[in-house]
């Protein structure tokens, strides 16, 4: 089975629901048979990599709140984070572009670590306030999960996985994604948004029961190589030779 994750490194909601689909695999009986790939998107392409305003004002301009509502939202936003055992830091949070932080896990992605710097990622911008939107900040991220530092440097200089990205966005386009975070599991049901892990478990609990093979109960549906049609209670077509 296979779960794929559209998420933004900028987006608080992605991180927590990155945690409740794991609770949710942990729960799973067939978890470790369940494949995660994470996907690119971007809550803001047109975000400069350099912004001097911080969250609170960012979130009083774009959605006409006062800053301290902004603040109040955002000190809830951090309790329920850390229920799942995330420290989510805002007042410290560097805002940029994470065009390039997308580029840097599909640079893991070759050697077989893209989740693992997906997690790196979020962690670094919700709890470390590292900036991503720095290539030496990203290099340094990608060197302490294992990476070459200076072959992941030479990939975001030279402009590499851009088109890597920009495919993740487009099937996103395709798919009619409109906001992160994003599941799709088996490319037959999708979950919208932070749910419960209750929920997550409940889709990839029925994804998984209409993708297994029949299980044939008192028997094995042979008839023993005889001409009989109808042998152990089981029938079947009569050979023409």
């Amino acid at each position: 089975m296979k779960v794929e994750v559209w998420s933004d490194f900028a987006c608080p909601f992605c991180y927590i629901g990155k945690r409740r689909l794991e609770q949710a695999l942990g729960e799973f009986e067939h978890g470790d048979q369940v494949e995660v790939e994470f996907k690119s998107f971007e809550l803001d392409p047109n975000a400069p990599v350099e912004i001097e305003h911080d969250v609170y004002d960012y979130l009083s301009n774009k959605y006409g709140m006062s800053r301290q509502q902004a603040i109040s939202n955002n000190v809830q936003l951090t309790e329920q984070a850390k229920t799942l055992g995330l420290d989510y830091h805002f007042d410290t949070m560097i805002l940029t572009n994470t065009f390039d932080a997308h580029r840097l896990t599909h640079f893991a992605a070759q050697f077989g670590k893209r989740e693992e710097m997906a997690e790196h990622l979020f962690k670094a911008y919700f709890t470390d306030s590292k900036h991503l939107g720095q290539k030496e900040t990203l290099a340094d991220l990608a060197a302490e999960i294992g990476l070459d530092r200076e072959e992941a440097l030479k990939a975001l200089q030279e402009g590499s996985y851009k088109q890597e990205v920009r495919s993740d966005e487009q099937e996103a386009g395709q798919l009619g994604v409109r906001g992160v975070p994003f599941f799709v599991i088996d490319r037959k049901y999708a979950v919208s948004g932070a749910q419960p892990s209750e929920v997550f478990l409940q889709a990839v609990t029925k994804a998984w029961e209409e993708s297994k093979p029949l299980t044939v109960i008192g028997g094995d549906g042979e008839t023993n190589g005889t001409d009989e049609a109808c042998v152990d209670g089981v029938c079947a077509p009569k050979s023409n030779s």
